[in-house]
Formats: C-alpha cells, structure tokens, sequence
C-alpha cells in the first residue's frame, strides 16, 4: 500500500469542500483527465463519478464510487482505470497546528495491477499522490483564503 501525507495550510472543512465537489475531481487527481458526469448524490456512499483517464486521443471512460464518506475526517473511494484494474484510496484528514493534515492510502484490489510485486506498485503510487495532495492543497488553500 501506498502511503503518503501532507500538512495543508487550512482546514478539514476546506479539504472536504473540495471533495464533496465531484466536477473538482480531475483538478486534485493525477490521471483523471475530464469529468463526464457526476450523480446527483455525490458524495453519498455508492455514488459514483464518471470520468475518463489517459490523454487525448487516448481516453478511457469509467467511474469511481464512494465507499465511504465521513467528513471531516474520511473518505474512501473506489477509483477505477481499466485496463489497468481498480484501487481503494482512502483520505483521512486532521486537525494539525491550525491546518489540516491530509493522509491519502491507495492499495490496487482489482485488475492486472494487483499482480504486480508492490516493490513495484508503491513508489509509482507514492509518486503520483505526492502530486495529488500538491494539487488538492492548492484546492483547498484558495478556498481557505
């Protein structure tokens, strides 16, 4: 499992804006290129967004699905890239020195990924999520001003 943390300049209030927003998906998610749709629920357990992944003219189609949701302090999704397989993130979100400490786990459960030694697999995934929390801070840091 993939692993990584970051200290936001605001609050875990902040943080879940932006998560409960889910047409903010692609801007906080390295990979998520475009939003298709969002359910009406989002985010309510078992809604689901619909996104693509990849570059254009390569474009994927799928969703993601809340398996959780409990702000302000966790939230666990079920993002899927096939062909790639599917992953559990889990987001967990505290109140540290006036900020916000941001923990995201991602752990493949589905797919050709899960094959793979996670020698492999988590410092791929520690890469791309160091970006996502980069990305998720300035989210949630602009709206904290």
């Amino acid at each position: 499992m993939a692993k990584n943390v970051r200290t936001l300049r605001c609050t875990p209030a902040d943080v879940f804006e932006v998560l409960e927003n889910g047409w903010l998906y692609p801007a906080w998610v390295v990979g998520a290129s475009r939003m298709r749709e969002v359910d009406e629920t989002w985010p309510a357990e078992g809604s689901q967004l619909h996104h693509s992944v990849g570059v254009w003219p390569a474009l994927l189609d799928d969703t993601t699905v809340v398996e959780e949701w409990s702000p302000p302090d966790r939230m666990v999704i079920r993002a899927k890239g096939w062909p790639i397989g599917e992953a559990r993130v889990t987001l967990r979100v505290r109140a540290r020195d006036g900020g916000a400490m941001v923990r995201i786990d991602e752990e493949p459960v589905k797919g050709p990924a899960t094959l793979l030694p996670s020698l492999i697999t988590t410092p791929l995934l520690r890469f791309r999520n160091a970006e996502t929390l980069n990305r998720l801070a300035y989210l949630a840091e602009g709206r904290a001003r």
